[in-house]
């Protein structure tokens, strides 16, 4: 499911809860009785580790000595300890963006751990010697603190109020969180002279009040310099509302969630554009054409890539030898970046440093190497463009709203005649042509100021396959069965290999697949095929035998190592899209001779089966003969992404596979 339809079923949830809610907070900061800790796990969540009382916030504007507005966000929450499992929720960061001189500033932060002693509330009081900054980069620090005097039972309870000179976005609000939440209330008060876009998801609704209104004077100190200050009072009316939302269970990951962020139920405001009186209206939003434009001409980002570069001279021209086409070209550039340079972290929008000093350092952010990459294919009058994106952990992006926060991801549009290519440099073992999977996550945008073209990275346009060969042969006095296995894997297979060996070698890979073996089972003679050849998938090849010890009967799994164990999709029902990371068509084939002085006793039936008719199929094919058996299995889904209401056909689906692909054939010795 898109954002887009995400935001859409949640209009419609709230048009028909659109209430008059009369909820108020059912608790006070400090105000702490001894009924209070009679709090247990909420039956709509009975395995919580921790239950939140009450999160309440507040968004309002108002005037201050810079001539301008800050936003003030008054948070408080109150949280229940219920075991030790919960203590993780006592562990607080409040992230703070900007400088010293423009950002957010953190002010009356107030922590208190409760603990019920003798039938009497004993309280402990945050020091402030414990609260400590962490500065993650030059935009971006955190406060963080633990809570004193933790125990199973305890009550923790925080406020504070965040000042920020940033309202192009309006403070988010998530009413869902990882614990269940008892109450949880939002109050936001805008002056009319601000227009907002409210942004809203989820399948849980909330109750958004009736809109009140008030007349309010802001009071604006335009510094003076030398001179005096000036005050200058406006007038507005401020339109004030209410979300609220109770008895809110958990969010709980499920396997083939992409990220919690698209589904929890929450609300968001982006700035549209502000009018003054006697003023004109001035848009803050924009579109994609301006963000492009801003994106271009900031240093953190596209400042250089136009550049004249002239440090790349010799670089190129060393690269440009040898080279028979563009394209041949372009790929001796993308080979330089990967194979030269290391990417620092990954999951950054903007550079760390000007990407001259990324070309000497020879390291960066993934976004140093990739617009590193763009000016390089410019530099060289190739037709490149950056690509900015969301991971599939970091959620969507709106393909409707310019919204920049929403990105955390660059990577490379390179168009040579008329193939587009996508390309990371970031990733050591991605060739060119290819995206990490983690990148497939719908919607992106090209950062081109003349030509911002939408861009869908989606998963359902992944097909990886992969197929596995085994021949078993008779091996006379040296055990039951001996054979070679030869595997070809999946691309996305093939790269999660390479960082496996990269990082502890064959050695260590090898004996990752003879645990998944039985213990008569026994691999040598191994290898892998293609290790290097980035641009080409790598074939695990061994050597596998079947000791034996003369039982009258044997049981052998065809499937060997491979197939499905187990079905991941365990939960009855399920409330969220499913989300594989691409579609896939899988391939099993056996090739063996009947053991010497053993025929075939059982022999598991042949069967074919369909996902809904053409998105998918299982086959299970098996025959025998005098001399041996041919065996085939074949897993196929041509989708990634499927609907709350597909979940129980995929469940039975993969019930299906698991019992099949378990089934055994039972080898009776002559008698």
């Amino acid at each position: 499911m898109t954002a887009q339809r995400t935001t859409t079923l949640m209009l419609c949830l709230l048009l028909s809860a659109f209430l008059h809610a009369q909820d108020k907070p059912p608790v006070k900061f400090g105000k702490i009785s001894p009924a209070d800790f009679d709090v247990k796990a909420p039956s709509y969540d009975t395995a919580a580790e921790a239950v939140v009382v009450a999160d309440i916030a507040s968004s309002e504007f108002v005037g201050n000595v810079k001539g301008w507005f800050t936003l003030e966000f008054k948070h408080f929450k109150r949280i229940k300890i219920l075991n030790k499992k919960g203590f993780d929720a006592a562990t607080i960061e409040i992230p703070l963006f900007g400088t010293n001189s423009y950002g957010q500033r953190l002010e009356g932060l107030k922590a208190y751990t409760y603990n019920l002693e003798n039938g009497k509330v004993v309280e402990t009081k945050l020091d402030d010697k414990s609260i400590f900054v962490d500065k993650v980069n030059k935009y971006l620090s955190q406060k963080k603190f633990t809570f004193p005097a933790l125990k199973e039972g305890s009550i923790i309870e925080y406020t504070y109020t965040l000042e920020s000179d940033f309202f192009n976005n309006l403070r988010p609000w998530a009413f869902q969180g990882i614990y269940p939440c008892m109450y949880s209330e939002y109050n936001v008060s805008i002056p009319n002279f601000f227009q907002y876009v409210t942004l809203t998801q989820g399948f849980l609704p909330f109750k958004r009040s009736a809109p009140s209104s008030r007349s309010v004077t802001f009071h604006l100190t335009i510094p003076g310099g030398a001179d005096r200050d000036e005050t200058r009072n406006i007038t507005d009316e401020v339109v004030e509302t209410k979300y609220t939302m109770k008895d809110i269970p958990s969010f709980k990951a499920e396997r083939y969630t992409t990220s919690a962020s698209n589904y929890i139920s929450k609300i968001e405001f982006q700035l549209a554009r502000y009018s003054f009186p006697n003023s004109m209206p001035k848009d803050k939003m924009g579109n994609w054409f301006s963000l492009c434009q801003g994106l271009m001409k900031d240093e953190d980002f596209g400042a250089d890539l136009n550049s004249n570069n002239g440090w790349m001279d010799d670089e190129i021209k060393n690269l440009a030898r040898g080279a028979a086409s563009p394209l041949d070209q372009a790929k001796k550039i993308y080979a330089y970046v990967r194979d030269n340079f290391t990417c620092t972290s990954h999951g950054a929008l903007y550079t760390s440093n000007p990407i001259k000093t990324v070309f000497k350092n020879r390291n960066g952010n993934e976004a140093d190497l990739n617009l590193l990459l763009v000016a390089m294919l410019k530099h060289d009058h190739l037709n490149a463009d950056p690509v900015i994106l969301s991971t599939r952990s970091n959620g969507f992006t709106n393909e409707i709203y310019p919204l920049i926060s929403r990105f955390n991801y660059v990577v490379v549009k390179l168009d040579i005649d008329s193939s587009t290519y996508y390309l990371d440099a970031s990733q050591p073992w991605e060739g060119f042509g290819h995206l990490p999977q983690y990148c497939y996550n719908g919607h992106a945008r090209v950062v081109n100021p003349d030509s911002p073209q939408p861009v869908y990275f989606e998963a359902d346009s992944l097909r990886e396959k992969s197929m596995t060969t085994v021949f078993f042969s008779n091996e006379a006095g040296k055990g039951l069965l001996s054979g070679r296995v030869v595997s070809t894997k999946s691309y996305i297979e093939s790269s999660d290999i390479r960082e496996k060996v990269r990082d502890k070698g064959e050695k260590e890979f090898f004996k990752g697949v003879q645990t998944a073996y039985p213990a008569e089972w026994e691999i040598s003679n191994s290898s892998i095929d293609s290790l290097k050849m980035i641009d080409d998938p790598v074939t695990v090849n061994y050597d596998v035998k079947l000791k034996s010890d003369g039982e009258d009967i044997v049981y052998f799994n065809p499937m060997m190592s491979d197939g499905y164990k187990e079905n991941p999709f365990k939960a009855a029902e399920r409330v969220y899209p499913v989300e594989m990371p691409c579609g896939f068509d899988e391939t099993f084939v056996l090739n063996m001779e009947i053991p010497d002085g053993y025929v075939v006793d059982e022999l598991p039936k042949s069967t074919k089966v369909t996902f809904n008719e053409d998105e998918g199929f299982f086959e299970y094919l098996i025959a025998k003969d005098d001399n041996g058996i041919q065996f085939r299995s074949r897993i196929q889904l041509k989708k990634a992404n499927f609907k709350p209401e597909d979940y129980g056909t995929l469940r039975d689906f993969f019930a299906f596979v698991v019992k099949k692909q378990s089934e055994q054939i039972v080898f009776k010795k002559k008698k």
